[in-house]
Formats: structure tokens, sequence, C-alpha cells
């Protein structure tokens, strides 16, 4: 049975699903086909290139690197969690490893051939515990306890509901951190962030409206949810105006999807719009790049993806009505910034 491995970057500018590649750093050590697959030896090499690693991260990043070039085989599962819209790329693995001197040792130049097959799907298509395993944090993992679920989703089969669970699930801490308080914070922050979402996407299409007038309220805004039916395409209507009736008014479409919103739905709602109105719209999921153009192209409508909805309901939780904070049970979490010396 194949290998399922998780892959994270802090490099999403490689583009490394373009090149058809999967890469990681640590590119000063050189060609890890020259030292072979020896531990001893990669740990060495490591120690010897960065003398002020901390002793305890040596046998980690060893660890990754081992596996990388000598573990991970052909036709192996690669799960990519892509930070900058939080959706999962998958590819398999179609290639050795090999050292790619031409890209420079900054640009994690320690890569395999992968193909691509399966792109920007978004997080909430998965349970909590696979979304939980796959925020390890560790540059390269192994996925053991949900790789059945990844596979059978690849595979067609329809997915088993999981009761959307409200304690975060601190368990799985990434072992090359040398700051762990600070990592433990990420890990409440990406936990929360997934239970908004799913929270969002479970509720009713037009409860989940009523949610988006709620927030804009708590952000200073009079809004009102349109009638559920023959409302032109236009869901919410908000006015800095306490009556209402004063400029700009703001149209707003709301879409309970976690999937990818195209430009036909953003220009119809830039068509309801005249005079001074203005357009909002807003999706628990992402924009294709052509709907992402169109906004770019017209000053007077915004778009807000699920990613950016949730920031606005970390930042006005507070002043939510009490009946939205029961739709969403959060609480205030402070960590350590920076860490403890």
């Amino acid at each position: 049975m194949a290998g399922v491995w998780g892959v994270h970057s802090d490099r999403p500018d490689l583009h490394v699903e373009e090149n058809g590649v999967v890469a990681i750093g640590w590119g000063e050590v050189g060609d890890l086909r020259q030292i072979g697959p020896d531990r001893e030896a990669i740990k060495a090499k490591i120690a010897y290139t960065y003398p002020d690693a901390k002793k305890g991260s040596i046998p980690v990043t060893a660890g990754i690197l081992y596996r990388f070039a000598f573990e991970v085989e052909v036709g192996d599962l690669i799960i990519y969690p892509y930070k900058p819209d939080r959706t999962i790329h998958f590819g398999r693995v179609t290639g050795d490893y090999f050292f790619d001197e031409t890209v420079g040792t900054e640009n994690h130049p320690n890569r395999r051939s992968v193909q691509w097959f399966r792109l920007s799907v978004p997080r909430p298509t998965f349970s909590q515990g696979a979304l939980s395993e796959i925020s390890a944090w560790t540059t390269l993992f192994k996925v053991a306890r949900h790789a059945d679920e990844f596979e059978s989703y690849l595979n067609g089969e329809p997915a088993t509901p999981e009761p959307i669970a409200t304690e975060v699930a601190t368990d799985v801490v990434d072992e090359t951190s040398h700051d762990e308080d600070a990592l433990v914070a990420s890990r409440v922050d990406e936990y929360t962030r997934d239970f908004v979402i799913k929270t969002l996407l479970n509720i009713g299409p037009y409860e989940f409206e009523g949610f988006v007038a709620g927030l804009l309220e708590a952000m200073g805004y009079r809004a009102t949810v349109t009638q559920a039916s023959g409302d032109g395409g236009v869901d919410v209507l908000a006015s800095r105006d306490p009556l209402g009736l004063g400029p700009p008014v703001i149209k707003v479409q709301c879409k309970r999807t976690a999937g990818v919103i195209g430009a036909p739905d953003v220009q119809k709602l830039l068509g309801t719009l005249v005079g001074s109105q203005q357009g909002l719209f807003v999706t628990l999921g992402g924009y294709s790049p052509a709907a992402m153009q169109e906004a770019r192209t017209k000053p007077d409508i915004k778009l807000i993806n699920g990613d950016d909805l949730t920031d606005m309901v970390f930042e006005y939780y507070e002043k939510l009505e009490d009946r939205w904070k029961r739709v969403l049970p959060l609480r205030s979490v402070f960590a350590v910034e920076g860490g403890v010396a």
C-alpha cells in the first residue's frame, strides 16, 4: 500500500504545484545522495553546516531529510496544506529524490517529482481529526490515523460526517519547533478557524445571511436581511446610516459554500449596483482568479473569503449578539508572544 505523507512549506512562492515537484529546505547541507542513507552521517553534516543549531533539533532535521530522500517512495501520496488560501493540494510522487542545484540553496533544492492531480480542495471536506493530523507543522510527516479518509475522498467515496468538536486537540506538536508555546498558539488558531467554517457550513443558508448581517452590525453598520426569495441576488442590505437610507448602500451577496466562486457570480452582484451603491460578496470558500481580477478592476465591490470572514469574527466577536455567540461558542485564549526564554 502506498504511503501517505504530509508536507508543510514556508515558501508557497516557489509554486511547486506548477513545477511538478515537492521541495523542502536545508539546501546548504547539499545533495543527500552524496551522503547516503545514513542518519548519523546526515546528523554530522547538519551539525557542521549549522554550528549554531540547537542540539535537539539536529536529529529531527536529519530524520526529515532522511525520510524525504530515502523513505518516500514513487507512488506515495503527498498532502500539502496550502496556507495562502487554506486549501489542500494532493499529488503522487513520480520520481526519486534529486538535488536541484539550479534553484539555489535558499529555494529548497531538495526535491521529488510529483504529479499534482487535485488542487485547492476545501479544508471542510475532511473531518476535524484528519485536519488536525495534517496540521502537525513538521516539514515532512507520515499521515497514519486518517490516511484512509484522504484516500477514500480521492477515490470518490463519500465522507462520513463527523460531529463538530469544540475542544482543541493539541497532541501533535512540531518536533522541530524551538518555540512550543508559539506552535501551540498556531495550532489553536488553525483549529478554531476550521471550527468556525465548519459550523457556518452546517447552518441554513438564510441563517447564514442573518449571521453575516449580525456581523456587519457588530462592525457598526445597520444591516437587514432581504426576503428569502426575489432578492435579485442580494441577501443583505447595509448602511452606515442608522435608518439605512443614506448612501452608500452596501448590497451583500452571501454564499454558504466552501467551494470556489467564479466571475459570473461576482458579475451578477455588480449588475445590481446603481449609482453610489457598493457590493460585498461573502463566502466560506474562495474565489477563482477570474473573479478576483473582476473585483480588482471594480473599486465598488469587495470580496470576502472564508479566512477573511473568520478574521472578522475574531475581531468583532465580543460585539456579536448572544444568539450568534451561541452558534459560535468561542473564547479568547492568551499565548506567550515570541516564546519563553
